[in-house]
């Protein structure tokens, strides 16, 4: 009986591993899409930064749990990247687009309006 339950377990953790590793491998490749297809350089890197945040946290994700279940190995390593991953990606891409809104770079804008451009307008106003 107990094997039965841990063959079960192992079947349950490896479809987990696949689904992991795979999603991961789907949001790098969206990404990379999203970078050729998209117009302006805001729309491409929001598409860089979530397809890398979540394509590379998906893939250590999963093998941090194929090491820990078919090994028996916690990989200290794998954890401090996707610690790390998850904290900087956003903040990186969020500066970059911060820079280049500062140099000057407009976003594609269909009906919509640029509310960075009206707050800094308004902390310039205030400042006055």
């Amino acid at each position: 009986m107990l094997s039965l339950i841990e063959n079960w377990i192992d079947i349950i953790a490896n479809i987990i591993i696949a689904l992991l590793l795979l999603s991961g491998s789907f949001f790098l490749l969206s990404g990379s899409i999203g970078v050729i297809r998209f117009p302006d350089v805001y729309t491409r890197l929001h598409a860089t930064t979530k397809g890398a945040t979540l394509g590379i946290s998906g893939l250590l994700i999963g093998a941090f749990l194929f090491l820990y279940m078919q090994h028996g190995i916690i990989s200290g390593k794998l954890l401090l990247a996707i610690v790390f991953t998850l904290l900087t990606s956003p903040v990186a891409g969020h500066m970059i687009s911060r820079a280049a809104h500062k140099a000057g770079i407009k976003p594609v804008t269909n009906q919509r309006t640029d509310e960075y451009e009206r707050a800094i307008q308004n902390q310039k106003q205030q400042q006055k």
